[in-house]
């Protein structure tokens, strides 16, 4: 099973201004894709998981830590889930991608920032394979 990676980009600058891009992230799955923008670092938006769908975050503005487990049981998940962390930002220029299989949190960690998130399911497909668990499950938020 694929586990979560990160695509990383790069810039380009000149007298002309500044070329971000990730080269290596094909859109060949992709169906959709939408933004989220937060815009304070109190908000938490935890945690959401797909058994199937799977989703690839870019940072277009500041910065997230996102973390990330996978669900031993979809209906009554173990409290001892290993979670794997990630900090995104616009400067670093990258795409996660999360498989299906994983369930996922995030926070801003500046504010206003905000992600551009691509989906290959459509959201009838996602509806329908859409989990959700209490945020206060397998992380300390406060200290993100």
């Amino acid at each position: 099973m694929e586990k979560p990676i990160f695509i990383p980009g790069g810039h380009h600058s000149d007298f002309r201004g500044v070329v971000s891009f990730v080269n290596d992230f094909h859109l060949d799955n992709v169906k959709r894709l939408y933004t989220i923008d937060h815009p304070n670092i109190d908000i938490v938006r935890a945690w959401q998981g797909h058994k199937v769908e799977q989703k690839w975050f870019c940072v277009v503005a500041g910065s997230f830590k996102m973390l990330v487990v996978k669900p031993d049981d979809w209906v009554n998940p173990s409290e001892e889930l290993e979670v794997i962390e990630f900090t995104l930002s616009v400067e670093s220029m990258g795409v996660l991608h999360i498989p299906g299989g994983y369930a996922n949190g995030f926070k801003a960690l500046e504010p206003n920032s905000k992600f551009i998130v691509f989906s290959n399911f459509s959201t009838e497909q996602s509806s329908d394979d859409n989990y959700r668990f209490d945020q206060n499950s397998w992380y300390d938020w406060n200290k993100a």
